[in-house]
């Protein structure tokens, strides 16, 4: 169930009967085909496949009949595993299904927090731990069940030197019957012992007396503390209805009557909308912002603070100066918090297309059926609020309807990540095939596949047949030295690993940390560290054998004709050499490298169709192997369109990249106006470490619809 087909090499087995089949769900399914009823599984699905195709584009497909009789065959738990198998974005509904057929209907719904029941459960010994997420916090909910039970509430902030402070109103506490309220003590975990300490000797403690401890989860929490005491979470309520209600609770009559001027409430009302929308896209990981940032209360306080002194300042006839309103949003009071570039100009596209003199028409709308409403009291705002819908599309925020695959999935992964972790990692009992003799029968398939060195003088022979100062064949040598230190890595983890397990030397840390992740189908630390991030093993070593065919066929067939830009350590510097090299093509025509910039045109081969390098008068290299996240591509136009759906990654055509000197005159042809320029990175997690260069993609929508989706190019999908 959590590791699926994760440890499986993709060439090593049976080939997939259908291209729309991804390959993360074919590993899954041969996995799968070993247990009892699936044996057969992997036939049906190529004799049968239009009904699996069927079944698989179903909205819920947990809750369809499922193709060639299974569903008579299956109870809850094995639907779990095919649902799991087929359709991971599914997973967590049908895992309800599960709990509430095993453990009964209420374990399977969500709780609302009872405060009241949990300090009913309490005693003065019993301390309440809250966990902390993301936009949440209980000092509110905790503050006011304290004044229903006439008990003073006294909050500190854990850090540095507060130890004194804690302990002086920890005592005062327990003499009085308060409550006390320590928060943020993943930063003060050594006072935790002593509090533990403290309320479990202590005599003559005051029966009214409550500890509320407050933190985020940290590896080193004391465990007696976690084990006495009552646990409790709080995750805030999600959605635009969600979020515009707790902004708008915040709101006062006085507040939305402090300015007579037209556009004071439909601006309130906008960087509300804006304040919820920059929250709620964090859920959809990447596509929603590079990096999740924790925008909090103090960040609308903030807009709202500013619009009303510009309003104020405001000359009437000019009206709004949108520029300085668009910046201050964009760059300073959201901005500031904002680290990565691309989330930086994502949030200006918001700004720009949301705040704007059309914004009080009755045409405007930030998405169909969510407008500005007109009221006069905060009531009207609030019933306006009221009326949207519970459940809102992620088109809401600028996304496609495809995100909210993307946001299942990524939940499925964090659960079934999370049981992996929990699992004991001592050596299996049973009948079943113990740990150490699963990893040491991985031990000698990997070792079986793993390719020869590359042997030094050899490969300095064959590049110094193709020019050893070449700008490539120097960029070659540097990525053939890269590999040969992960081959070597490998093959002495995996002899050692074997000789370990026999008992012929002693088992390392770094061994046994190769063990425990093999066996869970993740890479060990120390080939991480040296290589490359994938979403499991036996991805990470397909790619290592497909990284290595291409280094290997370059060095000893000779150059290319196309580039796979994934099998690459460092792409930006596969593009460096080949601007170099261009440079040196046009050193007659006075080119200098730092005035030549990077252009592309995307071809309409695919990766069988390229037959020859690209022309020689325009130089550069095809490069294949990216993916379009968030959005789709119409080959025959060549230009972006949306996903289809359920499909979350569309493979690009081979790209033409070439470099042109910003001296040239400019070519007709390539005008940037209707071009998105879309960035490019190694792995779906985008950071400025991942990112390579940016592409230019034709486009008949404007750019800023692309930016709001969140369209990125990967060079790898997994």
């Amino acid at each position: 169930l959590c590791a699926g087909g994760a440890s499986l090499d993709l060439n090593s087995v049976e080939p997939k009967p259908r291209k729309w089949i991804l390959d993360m769900t074919w590993l899954n399914l041969v996995q799968l085909s070993n247990l009892y009823p699936f044996t057969q599984l992997l036939g049906q699905v190529a004799r049968n496949d239009k009904a699996w195709k069927s079944w698989f584009d179903e909205e819920a497909p947990e809750e369809a009949p499922v193709p060639d009789g299974y569903d008579s065959l299956l109870d809850t738990f094995r639907k779990l595993l095919l649902i799991r198998s087929w359709c991971p974005d599914r997973t967590i509904a049908q895992a309800r299904h599960y709990i509430a057929e095993s453990l009964g209907s209420r374990y399977a719904e969500g709780l609302i927090l009872d405060m009241e029941g949990m300090w009913a459960e309490s005693d003065n010994r019993t301390p309440m731990v809250c966990f902390l997420s993301m936009g949440s916090d209980p000092t509110e909910n905790v503050e006011r069940l304290s004044k229903t039970k006439n008990a003073p509430c006294r909050a500190i902030s854990m850090g540095q030197g507060q130890e004194v402070h804690a302990r002086r109103l920890l005592n005062q506490s327990m003499a009085d019957g308060g409550w006390l309220l320590l928060q943020n003590c993943h930063l003060g975990l050594d006072f935790l012992e002593e509090l533990l300490d403290t309320i479990t000797i202590a005599e003559g403690m005051h029966e009214g007396f409550r500890v509320w401890v407050t933190t985020e989860v940290h590896p080193k929490f004391p465990i007696n503390l976690l084990q006495s005491s009552i646990k409790f979470t709080n995750e805030p309520p999600q959605g635009v209805k969600a979020g515009l209600k707790r902004t708008y609770s915040s709101v006062t009559q006085e507040q939305l009557e402090i300015s007579n001027l037209p556009q004071w409430k439909p601006l309130l009302y906008a960087v509300g909308f804006l304040h919820t929308t920059v929250q709620e896209r964090r859920k959809f990981g990447p596509l929603g912002w590079n990096i999740p940032y924790e925008f909090n209360q103090a960040d609308f306080t903030a807009s709202v603070q500013f619009v009303q002194n510009h309003l104020d300042d405001m000359d009437i006839k000019r009206g709004v100066n949108w520029n300085c309103l668009r910046y201050m949003l964009g760059e300073v009071q959201y901005g500031g918090r904002v680290t990565d570039d691309m989330d930086k100009h994502l949030l200006n596209t918001f700004a720009r297309v949301w705040f704007g003199e059309n914004m009080f028409t009755d045409k405007f709308c930030f998405y169909k059926g969510y407008v500005i409403p007109k009221g006069k009291t905060v009531q009207d705002y609030l019933v306006h609020i009221e009326m949207l819908p519970l459940v809102d599309t992620p088109e809401v925020f600028g996304l496609h309807s495809n995100a909210d695959i993307t946001y299942q999935t990524n939940m499925a992964n964090e659960t079934l990540n999370t049981i992996v972790n929990i699992q004991p990692k001592d050596s299996g009992g049973g009948g079943g095939e113990t740990r150490e003799a699963t990893v040491q029968r991985l031990a000698d398939e990997m070792l079986e596949k793993l390719p020869p060195d590359y042997i030094s003088h050899e490969v300095k022979a064959r590049l110094q047949k193709m020019g050893l100062f070449q700008p490539m064949n120097i960029f070659l040598r540097q990525e053939i030295d890269r590999m040969q230190r992960i081959i070597g890595r490998v093959r002495t983890t995996l002899t050692d690993l074997k000789l370990a397990i026999d008992g012929t030397i002693i088992m390392s840390e770094d061994l046994r940390d190769a063990l425990d992740n093999m066996y869970d189908a993740r890479i060990p630390k120390l080939w991480q560290k040296i290589s490359w991030e994938s979403a499991t093993l036996g991805f990470w070593f397909t790619e290592l054998l497909e990284r290595n065919q291409q280094f290997h066929t370059w060095l000893f067939n000779g150059r290319p004709n196309q580039f796979w830009m994934t099998g690459f350590f460092n792409p930006q510097g596969f593009l460096t050499a080949m601007r170099q090299e261009t440079t040196r093509m046009n050193l007659s025509k006075g080119w200098a490298l730092d005035s030549v910039i990077l252009h592309n045109d995307v071809t309409r081969m695919m990766k069988e169709d390229v037959t020859a390098p690209p022309p020689a008068d325009i130089g550069g290299v095809y490069i294949y192997g990216l993916f379009l996240d968030g959005a789709g591509w119409d080959r025959r136009n060549t230009k972006l369109i949306e996903s289809s759906p359920k499909v979350l990654f569309t493979p690009l055509p081979v790209v033409h990249v070439y470099a042109i000197s910003t001296s040239s005159p400019p070519d007709p042809k390539r005008q940037t106006g209707s071009m998105y320029s879309c960035p490019v990175y190694k792995k779906p997690r985008r950071t400025d470490l991942t990112y390579i260069f940016s592409l230019y993609l034709k486009t008949t929508q404007v750019p800023d619809h692309w930016t709001l989706r969140g369209v990125a190019l990967l060079c790898d999908s997994k």
